[in-house]
């Protein structure tokens, strides 16, 4: 069954069809665009949301020590790579069905036009061809009437008794020339006749079947594609599935490393002082009268109000600063948890000042080698103060991060190090161990530092040798800057490292 068979007279109907489906085609396609505009609403509040609620400044940073404080900025994180992979469906969508869908119904109203015009000139040559055969019917009856009307009056003539012999002949001669050009319309009507039928022949039984069945099969073309488009509507959000269930696993993992023990643990660890709690108060006996108001007890009631400084900032402060020993270098003046933590935060200062100065060592000597290769480019003797003053800055921090590190550990006194300080969120101590037995080995200006950090702006597939697959919105760290051909080595938070094209990532300032 096809439609130049069966609906060979319903040109009106198919018509009327045709254009339903295109319809159909340019709903669907307003319907996806719509649908973007959603997806990239909800991305972008997605967005603002998670950067609301993200803390910033150096007191955020020290809560985020916390797991559950650390955990919400993990799952903020989350949030904002689902937010992407919503950007991601936006943007498949618009190119994949919107853009594309409409070129193919661009193409698909020209091909209709062009069938509809076909069949509507079919039509008007056959209608043309009709109106040739009733103009050849009506040429032919008109000059049979007259015909037998000049025949007739012939043999009235003939009959007439008064009439001469040179009327009859006339009379004979009209009559037959009336007849001669009867029969040439006669045959003229004839042949338009059988013109006309093999025209309507040709016209119902191949010219209209074929415009018709090429109309179904664009139709069906039609139907085809659009159903590809919405099978494509579901894939394109399929085919981010495996990236959103990574967030959605990330949000439930945040959730799986909070520790309330490990928290209040490092809760009591950063803030317990290690000083005694406050003793019994002494019985005072005015009924000693004078003697007993000049004891040291009565002069100076402050001692005993003192102890109770852990209730009262401000007798604590006056207490501490009244009774606190000189500041030593070594800290050995605090308590000794408090000593520890001071201890540790300043070798933390150190490493970061001496991994700052290695950097900048690493980038003089790079770039007194380019000079060297290029003396177009700058003359290497120029960077020598600067590489002596570097060294000798490298120099003075490792001196003294080995004297704090010794500091340290006789702080701790030969206890565990590592169960003195929350693992999670400090590693000092250890290192400082380490750092005692290593640090003037020959490996230690190998250790590689991030020397920024960035943010991917789109997704990239790392297909090549050395490359690594981001996704648009992920947090990098730059362990190479790019040397000026286009790709940068970054560090991913899952430990993976490789190369990038330098133009899908936004640096951090």
């Amino acid at each position: 069954m096809d439609w130049g068979t069966d609906l060979w007279d319903q040109y009106d109907v198919i018509d009327k069809h045709t254009q339903s489906g295109h319809d159909l085609v340019e709903r669907y396609i307003k319907f996806v665009k719509e649908r973007t505009e959603i997806e990239q609403n909800y991305a972008k509040q997605l967005r603002n949301l998670a950067k609301k609620y993200a803390k910033r400044g150096s007191k955020e940073e020290q809560e985020c020590k916390f797991t559950n404080h650390a955990s919400f900025q993990e799952i903020l994180n989350e949030l904002n790579d689902y937010a992407g992979q919503r950007e991601v469906v936006a943007e498949n969508m618009m190119t994949g069905i919107c853009v594309e869908l409409t070129k193919y119904l661009q193409d698909l109203k020209q091909e209709r036009k062009t069938h509809l015009s076909d069949a509507k000139k079919a039509q008007q040559n056959l209608e043309i061809c009709f109106k040739q055969l009733e103009s050849t019917k009506k040429r032919f009856a008109k000059e049979w009437a007259e015909a037998e009307k000049s025949t007739q009056q012939a043999e009235k003539t003939e009959s007439d008794l008064n009439a001469t012999k040179l009327d009859v002949e006339k009379a004979k001669q009209h009559a037959h020339a009336r007849t001669h050009a009867a029969e040439e319309c006669r045959n003229d009507y004839a042949a338009q006749l059988q013109k006309y039928n093999k025209e309507q022949n040709h016209f119902y039984y191949t010219e209209i079947p074929h415009i018709f069945n090429q109309m179904q099969d664009m139709d069906e073309r039609r139907i085809r594609q659009l159903a590809e488009a919405y099978r494509q509507f579901s894939e394109t959000e399929k085919r981010v599935m495996p990236i959103i269930t990574k967030c959605l696993d990330g949000i439930s993992a945040a959730g799986s490393k909070t520790n309330e023990k490990q928290d209040s643990m490092l809760f009591i660890e950063q803030h317990k002082s290690g000083f005694e709690r406050p003793g019994d108060v002494d019985f005072e006996d005015y009924s000693q009268g004078i003697k007993s108001a000049t004891s040291d007890s009565s002069l100076h009631p402050p001692r005993v109000r003192a102890k109770l400084w852990p209730f009262s900032k401000k007798n604590k402060m006056s207490h501490a600063e009244k009774h606190m020993p000189p500041a030593a270098e070594d800290f050995s003046h605090l308590p000794p948890e408090q000593r520890k933590k001071k201890l540790q935060a300043k070798i933390d200062d150190i490493t970061k000042d001496l991994q700052k100065e290695q950097d900048q060592s690493e980038a003089l000597e790079k770039m007194k080698g380019v000079y060297e290769q290029n003396p177009q480019m700058g003359d290497p003797s120029s960077l020598e103060p600067q590489i002596t003053e570097t060294a000798l800055n490298i120099g003075r921090l490792k001196g003294e991060l080995s004297k704090y590190e010794t500091w340290l550990l006789e702080a701790v006194g030969g206890d565990d190090i590592s169960n003195t300080i929350n693992n999670n969120t400090q590693q000092g101590v250890v290192t400082a161990t380490q750092n005692i037995y290593t640090e003037f080995d020959d490996e230690f200006d190998d250790v590689e530092a991030p020397v920024g950090q960035c943010t991917a702006l789109y997704t990239f597939e790392g297909n090549s040798e050395g490359t690594i697959t981001i996704t648009e919105g992920e947090l990098l760290s730059v362990m190479e800057e790019d040397k000026g051909d286009g790709w940068m080595r970054v560090l991913k938070a899952n430990g993976e490292e490789g190369y990038i094209p330098s133009s899908y990532v936004k640096l951090s300032p």
